[in-house]
């Protein structure tokens, strides 16, 4: 089987990289190798526009049978735990359009610039189907942005125009979108590191959710080495 894993930065997936390293074969490609599971890790940069453009450049050439993409996010959702990890069905971008006199934000769908409803949007957002391989970890909304939200009129602007997102990530929406063209499935997991808030960077659980997401990453890939 062949997996694509991808994170925005290497520190994010860094304790499951060490793990492939030290228990998978390495081969001259930079995939990793256990009977019959190949791992290919792929660091994007940080963005929507780094992560479309890997993807795309990769898909070209190369369908992994599942791509898993990895990292942390922040929480619109008090309800969750900082640490908690999950996985995003669900997702949209949510800052491409235009700022209005009155402050509004009106998306490109709403401008008549795309239409909302063009495979593979539904509504606007896109859409896991499948996402079986994840599917015990709590199902959740996201947004995907090119500025995280750290200022109080902003943060409660974004969640009037999307009450039904629960996390916020910079690089989900164009994942979904790269993989649902390539037709490859995939799954999107998270752990939430801070609450969307006024910025406070001392209130982060980074660490905590790093070590979450790894563990679950790691079992899940020793899983597959089990099942094949």
């Amino acid at each position: 089987m062949e997996v694509l894993l991808v994170s925005a930065t290497p520190f994010e997936v860094a304790p499951v990289l060490e793990r492939l390293e030290r228990d998978f074969e390495k081969g001259p490609d930079g995939a990793f190798t256990q009977g019959n599971l190949r791992v290919l890790p792929l660091i994007t940069g940080v963005g929507p526009i780094t992560t479309a453009w890997h993807l795309g450049r990769l898909f070209a050439q190369y369908r992994p049978n599942w791509a898993l993409h990895v990292g942390v996010a922040g929480a619109f959702d008090h309800s969750m735990a900082l640490g908690d990890v999950v996985q995003i069905v669900v997702d949209r971008f949510a800052d491409v359009g235009v700022e209005e006199a009155d402050g509004r934000f009106t998306d490109v769908f709403e401008l008549g610039l795309a239409n909302a409803d063009e495979p593979p949007f539904e509504g606007g957002w896109l859409r896991n189907v499948a996402a079986a391989e994840a599917r015990f970890l709590p199902a959740v909304t996201g947004l995907t942005v090119s500025r995280v939200h750290g200022y109080g009129p902003s943060i409660e602007a974004i969640r009037q125009k999307y009450p039904q997102a629960q996390v916020e990530t910079m690089e989900s929406a164009a994942f979904f979108y790269a993989c649902l063209r390539a037709e490859t499935p995939f799954s999107a997991i998270r752990a939430l590191s801070n609450y969307v808030e006024p910025r406070r960077r001392e209130s982060w659980e980074l660490g905590l959710a790093i070590e979450r997401l790894n563990a679950v990453v790691a079992d899940m890939l020793q899983t597959l080495v089990g099942r094949l």
